[in-house]
């Protein structure tokens, strides 16, 4: 039995009144979720996967375990839709009891139609009005009630259209201050932002990672879980169902309690190698002892925490560089975040590599430098370099001479990751001397032209705006390709959505000619070459022509992805390597406190990826379309290393550190330029 449901109204929750009627819809809106990715709460086997909700054929179906309530499964239309209609085929075992739900990140769910006297047949939701880019069906009470079944659905089709919804955000929220610290909890306060249809959620961020949310109608929020006698930089987000995300708050840092513990445990003893390759280092050491207990050991090394949260008394550091000497130490640590002395030092040399093309020597080209961004080279071998928060671009030669050349105008900060980004030069600069830039302004991000005439920067063209921005996840890496193109790379600006909405330029890695349209060849006949990105600030070619990039994760996975045209890498849906059909796995990943990665380059059979948070330089050895076992160098001994590009002609890299940003928090001037020479 077909039994069609008319849309009267809304209520506070975006939920409405529906009333059985005979009559049918006037108007056929399009179909949006056939063979769209799928998720369940469960699935009784693998003829009953999820995907089969949406394959449309009525002769399969998903599935549900058995006996279990509740149990779920929605639908990702790929960007953010206005949803006119859900229709729902259900099989025998239906539900009496469900809601359907839509969201903007598969996290917080708004209801837009309740039952708790479905029968099952065919559910059709007419002139709804709600958006999002998921749609979840939520069964509550099962049709057959018995041990013998669970739910199970034949079709569950989503309509509508994905343009000319709702694009307006939130207002951003005011006031964010704290109302409550303890040891391992912050309680945040805010007043309440606007928007034209409603506030869905509000994201905390720390840094530019999302910690925790709260509902839509909270103006306030307790974040747990968090460590003790640690500093935290919290921002607010609101976001409304379509997907839109405010301007950051203003940023509030806060610093958790003390424990009633202030003991420490005992310092580590013993500490001794017990095995080393090429690339790792075993290391084992006696207990320390605590009044309360010992949570984890730390290890360090040049004074900084390479591996943390270790619960045994061995471990395994792996990715060393080879033919190099580490000094260890080892540190304990107790719930209340109290640390102990460092045990004893041990100096391990790791052993030899039968492969080339490895850092040897490394050299201070120039130093005084405040957050030194974008590099790219000019045709004497000099470099242009950007500086993040001043908008000052000089240029530096091979010898560590340093000229300021000009200021980039209407460049601003995001009091975060925003600013004068990268710097790419015309291939052709001998005959128009142009250089590209990319950075952040008034309104987004923008993409420009300058005239570098050997001497000083003129002129200024827009190619491109429409880039949003937000205190982090800006991207900002300009490159131009073998094939003469120009690519830049772009943050979701804490939208997730934006990445994989199509129509966006956001989360994106871009293809353009050097007018800043679309290039010949381009997936989607727009400025779009690949989607699914997070925050890329890196990228780069091998000798075949092959694009590589370097992405930020969130809390779990940092990634390098082999690119190509029209591929979806994952974000917000995977963050490193997922199973989900359509999502292109990262060829590299790491968690995110060994990498945060901002700059790659290729040099002599590898890719070369410069760290932030893991203040180190990942080598990755590259065969074709295959990556080798990454190795770490100058791991904490430069701090966060920002950009690294080889020098043209020359078997040897620069690398840059940006040990001056909120993270660093070093002095201005602190910043540096090295050279790197390979052997």
């Amino acid at each position: 039995m077909k039994k069609t449901f008319a849309w009267l109204g809304t209520g506070a929750l975006g939920a409405g009144l529906l009333i059985g009627t005979s009559s049918a819809h006037a108007a056929a809106p399009v179909l949006l979720s056939q063979n769209k990715s799928t998720t369940a709460s469960s699935e009784g086997g693998s003829g009953y996967a999820a995907k089969y909700a949406v394959d449309g054929d009525t002769s399969t179906r998903w599935a549900s375990v058995r006996d279990s309530d509740p149990q779920w499964i929605y639908v990702d239309l790929g960007a953010t839709a206005q949803i006119s209609e859900v229709k729902l085929v259900w099989d025998a075992s239906c539900a009496t009891a469900y809601r359907v739900q839509t969201s903007g990140d598969h996290s917080t769910w708004t209801d837009v139609y309740s039952t708790t006297s479905g029968d099952g047949g065919t559910d059709d939701l007419t002139g709804l009005k709600a958006s999002g880019r998921y749609v979840r069906v939520y069964g509550t009470k099962r049709c057959r009630n018995t041990s013998s079944y669970g739910y199970s659905l034949q079709e569950l089709q989503v309509y509508g259209s994905t343009g000319g919804g709702d694009t307006q955000a939130p207002t951003t929220p005011g006031n964010v201050h704290s109302t409550g610290v303890t040891s391992d909890s912050v309680t945040l306060a805010w007043d309440a932002s606007t928007d034209d249809v409603g506030v869905a959620a509000y994201d905390i961020y720390n840094d530019g990672n999302k910690i925790s949310e709260a509902a839509g109608t909270a103006t306030s929020k307790t974040i747990t879980g968090l460590t003790p006698k640690t500093q935290y930089r919290l921002t607010v987000f609101a976001r409304d169902a379509a997907g839109n995300v405010s301007p950051s708050s203003t940023s509030v840092t806060v610093t958790t309690a003390a424990t009633d513990d202030t003991q420490p445990p005992t310092a580590p003893a013993n500490l001794r190698s017990t095995g080393v390759t090429s690339g790792s280092v075993s290391l084992a050491w006696d207990a320390s002892t605590d009044n309360v207990g010992v949570t984890g050991y730390d290890v360090y090394s040049g004074g900084t925490a390479i591996v943390t949260g270790v619960k045994t008394t061995s471990t395994t550091i792996n990715g060393l560089a080879a033919n190099t000497s580490y000094t260890f130490t080892v540190k304990a640590k107790d719930a209340g975040n109290n640390v102990s002395d460092a045990s004893n030092a041990v100096t391990v040399k790791t052993g030899s590599s039968s492969g080339g093309g490895v850092p040897s020597t490394i050299t201070t080209v120039s130093s005084g430098w405040t957050i030194p961004w974008g590099m790219s080279w000019l045709p004497d071998g000099s470099a242009l370099i950007t500086e993040r928060d001043s908008f000052k671009v000089f240029k530096l030669t091979q010898s560590g001479t340093k000229t300021q050349v000009g200021t980039v105008p209407n460049a601003m900060t995001t009091d975060g990751e925003g600013g004068l980004l990268g710097i790419a030069v015309s291939p052709n600069w001998s005959s128009d001397h142009y250089v590209y830039i990319m950075h952040t302004a008034s309104e987004g991000n923008r993409i420009v032209r300058m005239t570098y005439d050997g001497s000083s920067l003129s002129g200024y063209k827009i190619l491109v705006q429409g880039i949003k921005k937000n205190r982090y996840h800006n991207g900002g890496r300009l490159k131009f390709g073998p094939d003469g193109y120009l690519y830049a790379t772009t943050g979701e600006a804490q939208t997730p959505d934006l990445a994989q909405d199509k129509t966006s330029l956001n989360g994106k890695i871009l293809r353009m000619t050097t007018d800043g349209k679309p290039a010949p060849g381009n997936p989607f006949g727009t400025l779009v070459y690949s989607y699914g990105h997070r925050n890329p600030q890196g990228i780069t070619w091998d000798p075949q022509g092959r694009l590589w990039e370097a992405e930020f994760g969130n809390s779990n996975y940092d990634e390098v992805n082999l690119i190509e045209p029209g591929k979806n890498y994952g974000w917000p849906t995977c963050e490193g390597k997922c199973s989900t059909a359509g999502m292109t796995n990262p060829k590299v990943q790491w968690p995110v406190a060994q990498a945060s990665p901002s700059d790659i380059t290729y040099a002599d059979g590898a890719l070369y990826v410069a760290a932030l948070r893991g203040q180190r330089l990942w080598r990755i050895p590259v065969d074709g379309t295959t990556t080798g076992t990454p190795a770490a160098y100058y791991v904490n001994t430069y701090g966060r290393l920002r950009t690294v590009e080889t020098i043209p002609g020359k078997n040897a890299l620069w690398l840059s550190t940006t040990n001056c940003d909120n993270n660093g928090n070093q002095a201005d001037g602190s910043d540096k330029v090295f050279r790197i020479d390979l052997k």
